[in-house]
This record gives structure tokens, C-alpha cells and sequence, in this order.
């Protein structure tokens, strides 16, 4: 009995391992979509409501869940106190909520070379930073799609088949 319990218990934990590790597949490529629309929330915060950072960014984080509108929270907190400049609160903020988030390396640099940009132009010159930013991650969204499609089912059966292997091993 106490065997069956345990075999019970191992494949439980295998398949969980596998569905969390699919569940970081889909959840990266979600992320990347909510990133997008905040950036085109930015954008038209930035062009058409003529709204500073501080408000744009409050407002983006009150549309968005969580990682991402702590991101924007915390980026509108770092600005409104002085103490940085814009590319500096928006590269700090991106650290603090690096661990939070299911991005790459990828979306990392691509939204780090944004905070670069960003607040050091003209509206226009930021609305081209900004549509450069999203063919970025639009690309960065179509590989993270095609991996969810590819992995996803694979892992699930993985985490599954490894229970079994290390019951069949270990009976």
C-alpha cells in the first residue's frame, strides 16, 4: 500500500513539474501581449493625451495585471520622486520586476534599449521609438508563440512519462 502511495506521489509531482514548466510557455507569450498593449497605451498617453510619464505610466499600471502593472507602478513612483532620470527609473524598475515576469534575455534588452529613449525626444521621434520597440517584440512574441506550440504539449507528456519511468524504476 505504503509503495502504490508512493508511486502515486512521484507521478503527481513529475506531472505538476511538466504543467508548471508548460504553464511558463503560455505565460511568457501573455506577458508579451500585455507589454504591447502598454506600449500602444503609452503611445497614444504620449501623442494624443499629451500626459506626462508619471501619469501615463499610473494610468497604464491601473489597465494592466500583475507583473507588469507593478512595472508601470514602480516606474511612475521612481519618476515622481526625482531622484533619477527617466532611463534610469525605467532600467531600475525593469530590474525589480525582472524575477516577477516570464521574459527572455530577448524582451530584456529590447525594453532596456527603449528606457534609453524614452523622455529624450520629440513626441514623434518617441511615437518611431515606440513602433520600433513593438516590431521588436512582435518578434520576440512570434518565437515565444512557436515555442508555446512546439514545447507545450511535449513538456506536459514529459512531466507524466518521467513519473512513470521513475515508478517502473523504482517498483
Amino acid at each position: 500500500m505504503v509503495k502504490w502511495v508512493g508511486a502515486f506521489l512521484i507521478i503527481i509531482a513529475t506531472s505538476w513539474a511538466g504543467f508548471e514548466a508548460a504553464k511558463l510557455l503560455s505565460l511568457r507569450t501573455r506577458q508579451l501581449r500585455q507589454l504591447k498593449v502598454a506600449l500602444q497605451s503609452l503611445e497614444a498617453e504620449i501623442m494624443y493625451g499629451h500626459t506626462s510619464l508619471i501619469v501615463a505610466s499610473q494610468n497604464i499600471s491601473k489597465q494592466l495585471s500583475k507583473p507588469l502593472s507593478w512595472f508601470f507602478e514602480l516606474f511612475a513612483k521612481k519618476l515622481g520622486k526625482g531622484h533619477t532620470s527617466v532611463k534610469d527609473a525605467w532600467e531600475e524598475s525593469l530590474k525589480e520586476i525582472w524575477r516577477f515576469t516570464a521574459f527572455k534575455q530577448g524582451e530584456y534588452e529590447v525594453l532596456k534599449q527603449f528606457g534609453e529613449t524614452l523622455g529624450q525626444h520629440d513626441r514623434l521621434s518617441q511615437q518611431k521609438h515606440i513602433k520600433l520597440t513593438l516590431t521588436h517584440l512582435e518578434r520576440e512574441e512570434a518565437e515565444a508563440v512557436d515555442r508555446q506550440r512546439r514545447y507545450e504539449s511535449m513538456v506536459k507528456s514529459l512531466g507524466v512519462l518521467l513519473g512513470l519511468l521513475l515508478v517502473i524504476l523504482l517498483m
